[in-house]
């Protein structure tokens, strides 16, 4: 009975912490975030098509990664799919379809599934690859030292940019949600519903 009342314990102290808790995030910071044990600062990749690139090319792009991982001792990748799923949108429109029986619904309801198949074909690749940086919170504030290290990281012939605030909302959003709408992010849970009434 007692693991019980310890289980039950955990349970109700869980449900008790902010989503920053549960996700192990002390703070947002200007450029990324405070977790235990220091912060995690992130660099945006620009996109570069590799399709259009000779081969040599490529070797130069990896020559480039691989040497920006031998001089950064605390660099990490991450990679996110960032496109919207249009599932559950899908499936609504479905079975819309199913249960109606007039022509002329059923041909805009054909029309908007063909849209959303449409949307999802062209985002299909659509990934974002973020540098992160370990650092101590200290570092991670300052301002100048980061944009330092963003001009070092260009040096290395990779195009890079330091996250802004809310693009470091965004890759939260598409890390742990992959769903929601990163449009309109909140910077303390329930803040849209406090705002509404005040």
């Amino acid at each position: 009975m007692k693991w019980f009342q310890k289980w039950k314990e955990r349970k109700q102290l869980k449900q008790r912490q902010s989503t920053r808790q549960l996700m192990g995030v002390r703070k947002v910071l200007p450029h990324g975030v405070a977790v235990s044990g220091g912060c995690l600062v992130f660099f945006l990749i620009h996109p570069n098509n590799l399709s259009v690139l000779s081969a040599e090319g490529i070797r130069q792009r990896v020559t480039a990664l691989s040497n920006l991982f031998r001089a950064e001792e605390q660099v990490e990748v991450l990679a996110l799919d960032s496109r919207v799923s249009f599932q559950k949108n899908q499936a609504y429109y479905q079975t819309r379809l199913e249960e109606e029986t007039t022509p002329k619904i059923r041909e805009l309801l054909q029309k908007d599934i063909a849209h959303l198949d449409a949307i999802q074909a062209t985002s299909a690749s659509s990934r974002k690859f973020v540098l992160v940086l370990r650092m101590e919170e200290q570092a991670a504030l300052d301002e100048s030292g980061l944009r330092q290290k963003e001009k070092a990281l260009c040096d290395h012939g990779i195009s890079v940019r330091l996250a802004e605030e809310q693009d470091v909302k965004r890759l939260l959003v598409s890390y742990y949600l992959r769903d929601a709408d990163p449009e309109s992010l909140e910077g303390v849970d329930g803040e849209r519903a406090v705002t509404a009434f005040g």
